[in-house]
């Protein structure tokens, strides 16, 4: 073997090492952050409204009549029809999805809610599309390519459900999160709940941690609104409350 074939197979071996070491310390990095999340279990969090717990992430469902309209779709599809079964709903009684970012721990059982209609932001459909990464080499996508765009501040009725589109991007370009009803927000992962107030999002997933900061003036003066739930982190039933904090 010549030095120059030699030299070449130790710099690959090197940087074989050096990738194996970072995908090592994300990987332990990202198990650590992920035991300090706490979520709802499995159950009605307050009338008409319903968590289900998948690992380390709710989702959520809104009752209007005998349908339901979904706010994200979790990050495994066993685990949500499980769920949903303990629930004691169908999932062909799902008429909406409105998904608040497009992480697969947020879409991956949209394919149970064959009758729904999804909907998403604009700014994220980038990041389901392969246009623009997750993380390195990292790319999101969604089993469902029948989405509707949403835009900021965009009012739609679903049934005898309100919901109102509020762009937060931070965690991700696109975040979005939906007022329902007037008086349940929901923010997914662009903002957390600890001590019943709200916190920025978990700087360790998130891809823009001062836009983050700056997208909580658009959620932190909601006249109507009495709920806050979060993705990771539970929710607070006094969103005047929770929003009486200083992000930094």
């Amino acid at each position: 073997m010549n030095k120059t074939v030699k030299g070449i197979l130790i710099g690959i071996g090197v940087l074989v090492l050096i990738l194996a070491a970072l995908m090592g310390g994300f990987y332990f990095k990202m198990k650590s952050e992920l035991k300090d999340m706490h979520v709802l279990e499995t159950r009605q969090v307050t009338k008409g409204v319903y968590s289900i717990k998948d690992s380390y992430v709710n989702m959520f469902l809104v009752q209007d009549s005998d349908k339901y309209v979904a706010v994200d779709a979790g990050g495994d599809v066993a685990t949500i029809r499980k769920e949903l079964k303990t629930l004691n709903i169908d999932s062909s009684k799902v008429v909406s999805v409105f998904l608040t970012h497009g992480d697969g721990d947020h879409t991956a059982a949209l394919s149970l809610f064959k009758n729904a209609k999804i909907y998403l932001s604009k700014d994220e459909e980038q990041m389901i599309n392969g246009k623009t990464a997750k993380m390195m080499f990292i790319h999101n996508s969604i089993s469902r390519k029948d989405y509707t765009l949403l835009d900021d501040q965009q009012l739609l009725k679903v049934g005898n459900t309100t919901v109102k589109s509020i762009m937060t991007p931070g965690h991700t370009p696109g975040s979005m999160s939906y007022l329902v009803n007037d008086s349940l927000l929901f923010v997914g992962d662009a903002f957390g709940v600890n001590q019943g107030k709200v916190t920025k999002p978990n700087t360790f997933f998130s891809k823009d941690m001062n836009l983050a900061i700056k997208s909580f003036d658009k959620i932190s003066n909601l006249s109507t609104a009495k709920y806050i739930f979060t993705a990771h982190t539970g929710f607070s039933s006094v969103y005047k409350d929770a929003v009486k904090t200083e992000l930094k």
